[in-house]
């Protein structure tokens, strides 16, 4: 049986995620949406780029979910986009009813698959899609971390003109302004960029970093997608590929750094099984205390939702 990627939600970030899969030949991806005409239409042309591209990655849109049947991986990013002036936490309530209906559909068809959720606010809508499917926590992981840490290398690259390739970053916590970067554990070729950028700069950087989202929003008016996308395809890799690959994800705590029932921002070794393990490093006093805030901040979302 080949591989099957399924992905809610057919706006920007679902339509890229299916192109980066696809692109990778990773599997065969099914693109769900509600409006009739956009998933067949958007894979529809992703097939007819196939022949320049070069991929055999089958590519199916649907209105409904039994094409969805037997994922492997299903990909949330159903949800109402942010607008200008409107947080992440504005959208709690509408996107919980979105997310739990898609996860109910999801689990009804494909009850060993791996959920990721990237929909906003991601770390509260994971839980909703916890709660709903009531899979294991190594099967219900957000995307936040990887866009989050691109962004603070993108930065570092900019900042100091080298390959971005050479760039690594950790961005812990929730998905939001209170995520936690670290730019100790921030490198450039293995060089912290604690001896490469002053401090003034660097707080510029980490400050950039956590207004991210909020900067291409007042840009575009709406959310972004290309990095989603990106980061969202990384983590499908890791799976399919079990990879083993670290990175920052947001997962459900069972008293890994000092929290417990929630789903915080942490690095996690990404395989087959989807979190394979959580890697706990050591924080300064002033990182745990950032971190104890934005998960104090995921706290007060999770206690506002309607979903049990």
């Amino acid at each position: 049986m080949k591989t099957k990627v399924t992905v809610v939600g057919g706006g920007n970030v679902g339509a890229t995620v299916a192109q980066g899969i696809a692109a990778k030949e990773l599997a065969d991806v099914v693109v769900v949406d509600i409006v009739e005409g956009v998933p067949q239409g958007k894979t529809l042309d992703l097939m007819e780029t196939a022949p320049v591209e070069k991929y055999d990655s089958i590519l199916t849109g649907s209105n409904g979910y039994d094409e969805t049947e037997n994922s492997d991986v299903v990909v949330i990013t159903a949800g109402l986009p942010r607008k200008p002036g409107m947080s992440r936490d504005d959208l709690l309530w509408k996107n919980e009813e979105i997310v739990g209906g898609v996860t109910r559909e999801i689990v009804r068809r494909s009850p060993k698959c791996i959920i990721i959720v990237v929909s906003n606010p991601l770390d509260a809508m994971c839980e909703v899609a916890r709660r709903v499917s009531k899979f294991p926590r190594e099967r219900v992981l957000g995307m936040a971390g990887v866009l989050d840490s691109a962004r603070m290398r993108a930065f570092i690259a900019m900042e100091l003109k080298v390959s971005v390739e050479n760039t690594h970053a950790f961005v812990l916590g929730g998905h939001g302004d209170t995520m936690v970067p670290l730019p100790r554990y921030s490198t450039v070729a293995g060089i912290p960029i604690t001896e490469l950028i002053s401090k003034e700069r660097i707080d510029a950087i980490v400050d950039r970093t956590r207004n991210g989202g909020a900067e291409i929003v007042n840009l575009l008016k709406t959310s972004a997608w290309y990095a989603p996308g990106a980061s969202t395809v990384e983590m499908v890799e890791a799976i399919l590929k079990d990879k083993r690959k670290i990175l920052p994800c947001a997962a459900y705590l069972q008293g890994e750094y000092g929290y417990k029932g929630l789903f915080v921002g942490v690095p996690v070794k990404l395989g087959r099984n989807g979190l394979e393990e959580i890697i706990q490093i050591k924080l300064t006093d002033e990182e745990k205390a950032g971190l104890d805030k934005s998960a104090a901040a995921v706290q007060e979302l999770v206690e506002k939702l309607k979903t049990q």
